[in-house]
């Protein structure tokens, strides 16, 4: 049915939306893809799993959930600064692929990590949320669903709100607009920056919780894929643009879902469908659906 299928692909999105921040705030200050984002997705998932335990979910009630969701991100949101300390700050002078390089180094020594030291199969994620069915006409929308789509979308509306409003967050924004010209202007670009990876972060591990109280697992090689969509999602909105890359989030997890529904053996072509939007997107429109043409000064 198409309105279960797009609830579900609304779901999905959220998930997708949340990584895709990370990618894009990132992109926007520093011009470089942060490839090491997606692991630090998977690890938020395994802090979560541990705050889980710490808190016992059984009859935890909505204390221990946030509690869950605070020790996930703030892991994750320090795993960002930490990584961008370690791994970029000593290479930001360098040519670009250089960087480059780093993440995918960075990215692959996480995910090995969670390999050798904690498990190398599926882990189950206790279920901190209940879900029930609630009818709505002709077909039923998961409780469980409702409040991953609200959370996702309270987290959204609080970074734009954060970047508008506040003083930090128009200090990223100067920064995005020319980092040289803000460090003139008395704006610590270090401190910024680290801000921006310490926010990315978190979103990223938030993300990574809800997608295991979604699916009921997790895996140590569950960033790949998930990073890899969401970073689609990015540039299908427009990288570097914070609305752009919630909406290439929810439209590429509508067109998923979607995929996976109506196609035949869709389960098998909703990867490929995901990867075409992709090439399909950089053929025809390379900045995005809200992203805008920057001539580059010489």
């Amino acid at each position: 049915m198409f309105s279960q299928q797009l609830v579900n692909g609304l779901v999905l999105g959220s998930i997708y939306s949340l990584i895709a921040l990370g990618y894009t705030l990132v992109y926007g200050i520093l011009m470089m893809i942060n490839f090491a984002h997606s692991e630090v997705f998977m690890v938020g998932a395994f802090l979560g799993l541990g705050a889980c335990a710490l808190f016992g979910h059984v009859g935890g009630g909505w204390v221990s959930v946030v509690g869950v969701f605070v020790l996930a991100m703030a892991g994750g949101g320090l795993l960002g600064v930490l990584i961008e300390r370690l791994a970029y700050r000593p290479l930001r002078h360098a040519m670009r692929l250089i960087p480059l390089i780093s993440a995918i180094g960075v990215s692959i020594m996480l995910s090995n990590s969670v390999f050798l030291w904690i498990s190398n199969q599926s882990l189950p994620f206790p279920q901190i949320i209940a879900g029930h069915p609630i009818a709505l006409g002709n077909f039923e929308l998961n409780s469980l669903q409702l409040l991953i789509f609200t959370i996702s979308i309270v987290l959204m509306i609080g970074l734009s709100l954060f970047i508008k409003h506040s003083k930090v967050g128009k200090a990223m924004r100067a920064c995005a607009d020319d980092i040289a010209t803000a460090g003139l202007m008395g704006i610590n670009a270090n401190k910024i920056i680290a801000i921006t990876f310490l926010i990315g972060g978190a979103l990223a591990a938030a993300a990574g919780v809800l997608n295991g109280v979604y699916y009921g697992t997790i895996k140590y090689n569950i960033g790949f894929l998930v990073g890899v969509k969401a970073f689609t999602a990015a540039v299908l909105g427009g990288i570097g643009n914070i609305a752009g890359a919630v909406l290439g989030g929810f439209v590429l997890g509508i067109i998923e879902v979607m995929a996976a529904g109506y196609l035949p053996d869709g389960n098998q072509w909703k990867d490929v469908v995901a990867f075409v939007v992709l090439i399909g997107v950089l053929l025809l429109r390379p900045s995005g659906l809200l992203g805008e043409k920057i001539a580059e000064k010489v």
